[in-house]
């Protein structure tokens, strides 16, 4: 883009941050063109429609928030530290961004593709854990999937400004050592793939 695109597509989605931050997914799209100081003509040229514009205002808070948790994950030697890393930095973007998660929600937005180099990640890390005999071997990936999920509806029931959440990160990292385990049942196929936010509908 040009230089001066750039400014614009930047001043739109700052704006679109905030607005959908304070739990505003209702403002329409010639307000926000307002607030940012540009006309409605150069928002729909760059964001065509609100799930163009409330994606691209996610995928940005991801690239700035998530991206830098997934590669401390993947650097650390120690794969219980990573796994707590992912899982802190999911459950903790997820009750920052609860007004986002809500107008991505609403717009219709299609972005769990965003999420998945978070379970990438997850599963990669778990998986080097479950070598070094910290975690159980017969975890498979769909109870990450799972057990995301449910460490993120936690949020519903604590303060989403405190870290009562963590209590919950320890449990589960607790209960994934191999020490004695009972035998798992079946695991089943997932019915849907969950993306960060999903429990708090």
């Amino acid at each position: 883009m040009r230089a001066d695109a750039a400014r614009n597509s930047e001043k739109i989605l700052r704006v679109a941050r905030e607005v959908y931050a304070e739990g505003g997914s209702d403002t329409s799209l010639e307000e926000i063109a307002r607030r940012a100081g540009v006309g409605i003509a150069t928002l729909y040229r760059r964001f065509p429609n609100k799930e163009e514009l409330v994606r691209a205002a996610l995928e940005q808070k991801v690239a700035e928030e998530m991206s830098p948790a997934i590669r401390r994950a993947l650097d650390d030697s120690d794969p219980l530290r990573g796994l707590a890393t992912l899982w802190e930095a999911s459950v903790s973007f997820a009750a920052r961004e609860q007004g986002m998660l809500g107008a991505v929600r609403r717009s219709g937005a299609l972005a769990s593709e965003l999420s998945a180099p978070f379970y990438e990640a997850l599963i990669l890390v778990t998986r080097r854990a479950q070598i070094a005999g910290h975690v159980r071997a017969d975890l498979v990936p769909d109870d990450l999937h799972r057990i995301t999920v449910m460490l993120l509806s936690v949020l519903s029931t604590v303060d989403p400004d405190g870290d009562g959440w963590k209590r919950y990160i320890t449990m589960v990292l607790d209960g994934l050592a191999p020490a004695r385990p009972t035998a798992l049942p079946a695991p089943e196929p997932l019915r849907q793939w969950p993306s960060w936010g999903s429990p708090t509908r």
